[in-house]
Formats: structure tokens, C-alpha cells, sequence
């Protein structure tokens, strides 16, 4: 039976609902898993999306999609009192490689190789929006007092 004064919020700290049956965030014991994550701001927009002349050509931008990424995730998990230093493990979805270079960039501007998450990072085919080039999910440990 749930108490709804202990009930995450759907939009969980980063006011973007989900686009389906499932949370944001879900903690497990010690254990926090925050589902799969965009640069999606409240108002739909997404971050990452230059239009670049006239005619409506979009620049999609994976450096500046990776950061506002990792930033809505750690607004997830101060929803639950965790912050990305609790991190432990990381998959990331590049719709390509090509974007590889910006999107690690940007991912060693909040993690690094000595204290950071283990990760892995594959291509797929595309992504739920066809703005999206990066989304990521984390699993992350924080012990419960």
C-alpha cells in the first residue's frame, strides 16, 4: 500500500512528465535508478537545438544536450536526497558516434575517471524525439539513514 506523502512526483525536481507509464526516479533499499533521461526542459523545448538559418535547419548539439542531461538528472536525485556524486553506474544512448567527442566532453565536466560512475555508451538507432541525440540513464547508491 503506498503513502502518497512519501509518492515521487512524476515530474521528479525537473518539472518534465514522462512520456509513458513509468517514474523518473525508483529507489530500492540504497539503491536509486533514474530512467532514462533527455535534455527536455518543463516546457517541452529541448536543450541542445539551434535553429541555424532561414529555412529552419536544426544544429542538434550533443555537448549542450549531455549537460542539460546530467543536470536534469541530478535534480532527480535531490528529489530523494542523492545527488550525482552517489552515482555508480551509467548508460548513455548516442544516436551516433559522430556526436561522441561533445558528449563526452561534457560528461567529464561532472564526472571523472578516478572517482566517477563506471559507464557504457552505445548507438542506437534514434531516440523518442527526433531532436534527442542523447539520453542517459543511472543507477546510483546512496545509504539510507
Amino acid at each position: 500500500m503506498s503513502n502518497s506523502k512519501n509518492k515521487i512526483p512524476a515530474s521528479s525536481g525537473t518539472g518534465v512528465t514522462p512520456r509513458g507509464a513509468y517514474p523518473h526516479i525508483k529507489q530500492v533499499g540504497d539503491f536509486i535508478f533514474v530512467s532514462g533521461t533527455s535534455s527536455r526542459r518543463a516546457d517541452n523545448s529541448i536543450a541542445g537545438v539551434d535553429i541555424i538559418d532561414e529555412m529552419g535547419t536544426k544544429h542538434l548539439n550533443s555537448e549542450v544536450q549531455t549537460r542539460k542531461v546530467l543536470q536534469n538528472i541530478d535534480r532527480i536525485l535531490k528529489t530523494v536526497g542523492a545527488s550525482l556524486k552517489d552515482v555508480v553506474d551509467v548508460t548513455s544512448f548516442l544516436v551516433s558516434m559522430n556526436d561522441f567527442a561533445g558528449y563526452n566532453k561534457a560528461y567529464a565536466e561532472f564526472f571523472d575517471e578516478d572517482n566517477g560512475p563506471t559507464r557504457t555508451t552505445v548507438a542506437v538507432h534514434q531516440l523518442p524525439h527526433p531532436d534527442l541525440v542523447v539520453e542517459i540513464k543511472v543507477m546510483a547508491y546512496k545509504k539510507k539513514d
